[in-house]
C-alpha cells in the first residue's frame, strides 16, 4: 500500500492562503457570503450543477469494448498543465502515437475535492484533465478514489479538506455509501464520453483491524452500488473492479498461499481471499482490475529483476480462471522497488525501461488485454526517472523520454485481440532474452548488462547491454 503515494493538486488554494494575513481575511468574507444558510461549511467557487455535461464529448477509440490496451494514469504532475507549447507538444505525441488510454483519479493525483459540500461540485481539475485526454485523441478512463471528507467523518467546505494521505486513503463510511455512489453518477453525466470507470483504488481504507484482514465485504458494498448507479446513468458504461493490490511474499511468511507461489514468491492469502469474496458477491463486471508489483513485500526480486515478471503471467492467468475470462486490466505494475521517499530514481533508464518491457510481456503472456502505466512527473527540472515525457512547465518541456517510446509502441503493436506467436531462438540466447510476438511484430529484450550477439526469428544481430528491440516480419 502507497507505494505511488497520492501527490494531491490541492497544493495551489494551499500556497494561496499563505500569502498573508489580508488575503485570509478577504478570503474569509468571500467564504462567509458563499455559505449555505446553516450548513457552516464554504461553497465559494462550487456549482449545483456538476452533471452538466461538460466540454465537447468526442468518439473515444474504445467506447464500445471493455478493453482499451496499454495507456498511463495522470499523477500530481501531468502535461494538462504548464507552458502551452510544451502541453500542445505531448498532445501531438499521444495523438501521433493513435492515441494513448488514459486514466484520471477523481479526488488527488492532480484533482481537487470534486464535492467539497454535499451537492456542491468543483470539476475544474478533473475538466482539465478530461479536455487533456480528449485533445490528444485518446480514450478516458476514471478512477473512483477518493472520497470528500465529508463522505468519511471530516469537515465540509472549501478549504476544509484534509490532503493528508492518511485521510486521502480513509474510505468512505457506510452511511455516506449510497452518497459516493451519486457522486460516482454524477461524473459520469458530466463526461458521457468516459465508458471505463475503475471501483476505487487498492482497497485504501478497506482493512479489517479485528479480524486482520482486508475488509472485502465493505468493498463490495461500495462496489455494487456505484456499478448499479452507473449503469442506471448508461447501460452502456463499462465497470470493473476490485483494483486489489496483488502481494506476493517470502514463501515462508504466515500469509504466504500454500498453492500460490512460484520461484518469484509466494500469494499473501489474504488477498486471495478478498478477491475471491468480491468476485463471488459483485453486481457484475465488465472488466477485472488488478495491480502489483513483481517483487515481494520485502522489495525482494526473486530470483532477480526480470525473472521476477514471471509473476505478473502467473497472477494474470490466476485472475482470469477465477473470472471466467473477463477482460484483466492491470491499473499499476511495478518492477523496481522504491526507496525511503517513494521514488525510483536506483536504476540506469536502459535497465528501468528494459525490465519494464519483460514485465509488459509477462503480462501479455498471462492474457492481460489493457494496463496503466503510472507516470510519474516532476513539476520541473529536466531529469525524470522513468517519465513519459520532460516536464511541462518551459516551452522546451514535453519532449518524448524512452519510456514514452516503450508505452506508446507496445500500445500499438500488442493492441487487444493480438494473436501472439511463438518465434524461434537460439538455444544460447533463451536465459538472455525475453520475446513477444506477432505475425508482423517481435518484440526482443537483453537481460543481462552487457553487449550479446542473438538470433532470433532466424535474425542474427548484436544487442546493447538493457536493449530492447523491435524486429518486423
Amino acid at each position: 500500500m502507497g507505494r505511488h503515494g497520492w501527490n494531491s493538486g490541492a497544493l495551489r488554494w494551499r500556497l494561496t492562503a499563505l500569502l498573508g494575513v489580508g488575503a485570509v481575511a478577504l478570503a474569509l468574507v468571500v467564504t462567509l457570503l458563499n455559505t449555505l444558510p446553516g450548513s457552516g461549511a464554504g461553497t465559494d467557487g462550487t456549482s449545483r450543477n456538476g452533471d452538466k455535461v461538460h466540454g465537447t464529448p468526442t468518439s473515444t477509440p474504445d467506447a464500445e469494448t471493455p478493453e482499451v490496451g496499454w495507456g498511463f494514469t495522470h499523477t500530481q504532475f501531468s502535461a494538462d498543465e504548464g507552458s502551452s507549447t510544451a502541453t500542445e507538444r505531448v498532445e501531438g505525441l499521444l495523438a501521433d502515437a493513435g492515441g494513448v488510454p488514459q486514466n484520471q483519479h477523481i479526488m488527488g493525483w492532480g484533482a481537487d475535492n470534486p464535492e467539497p459540500v454535499k451537492g456542491r461540485y468543483d470539476f475544474e481539475d478533473l475538466d482539465r484533465r478530461i479536455d487533456f485526454i480528449r485533445a490528444s485523441g485518446s480514450t478516458p478512463i476514471v478512477t473512483l478514489c477518493c472520497a470528500p471528507d465529508w463522505m468519511k467523518g471530516g469537515e465540509a467546505g472549501v478549504g476544509n479538506t484534509d490532503w493528508s494521505k492518511a485521510a486521502l486513503e480513509t474510505a468512505p463510511d457506510p452511511a455516506h455509501f449510497k452518497d459516493y455512489a451519486a457522486l460516482a453518477a454524477t461524473v459520469a453525466k458530466r463526461y458521457p464520453d468516459v465508458r471505463h470507470f475503475i471501483v476505487w483504488n487498492e482497497f485504501k481504507g478497506f482493512w479489517n483491524d479485528a479480524k486482520a484482514r482486508w475488509d472485502y465485504e465493505g468493498y463490495t458494498q461500495l462496489y455494487n452500488l456505484v456499478y448499479k448507479a452507473l449503469k442506471k446513468v448508461n447501460p452502456k458504461i463499462m465497470v470493473g473492479g476490485p483494483y486489489l493490490v496483488m502481494d506476493s511474499v517470502d514463501p515462508r511468511s504466515e500469509d504466504a498461499s500454500a498453492g500460490f507461489k512460484g520461484a518469484w514468491g509466494a500469494m499473501d492469502q489474504r488477498i486471495l481471499d478478498a478477491f475471491d469474496y468480491w468476485n463471488r458477491n459483485k453486481a457484475g463486471a465488465d472488466f477485472v482490475v488488478v495491480d502489483g508489483s513483481s517483487y515481494t513485500n520485502d522489495d525482494e526480486l526473486l530470483p532477480n529483476e526480470f525473472a521476477a515478471t514471471d509473476k505478473f503471467t502467473a497472477v494474470s492467468r490466476w485472475v482470469r480462471q477465477q473470472t471466467g475470462n473477463l477482460p484483466l486490466w492491470w491499473a499499476e505494475y511495478y518492477v523496481e522497488p522504491a526507496d525511503s521517499r517513494d521514488e525510483r530514481e536506483g536504476w540506469s533508464e536502459n535497465r528501468r525501461v528494459a525490465v519494464q518491457a519483460a514485465g509488459m510481456i509477462a503480462l501479455a503472456k498471462g492474457g492481460t488485454t489493457s494496463a496503466l502505466y503510472w507516470n510519474p512527473e516532476n513539476e520541473k527540472g529536466t531529469g525524470c526517472a522513468g517519465c513519459l515525457w520532460t516536464p511541462t512547465s518551459g516551452s522546451g518541456g514535453g519532449r518524448k523520454l524512452p519510456m514514452f517510446d516503450l508505452v506508446s509502441r507496445f500500445s500499438k503493436a500488442f493492441p487487444p485481440g493480438s494473436a501472439y506467436e511463438n518465434v524461434s531462438v537460439a538455444a544460447d540466447d533463451v536465459p538472455n532474452v525475453r520475446v513477444l510476438a506477432t505475425g508482423k511484430t517481435v518484440l526482443v529484450v537483453n537481460t543481462v548488462n552487457r553487449q550479446i550477439s542473438a538470433e532470433i526469428d532466424g535474425k542474427k544481430f548484436d544487442m546493447q547491454a538493457y536493449e530492447v528491440k523491435w524486429l518486423t516480419r
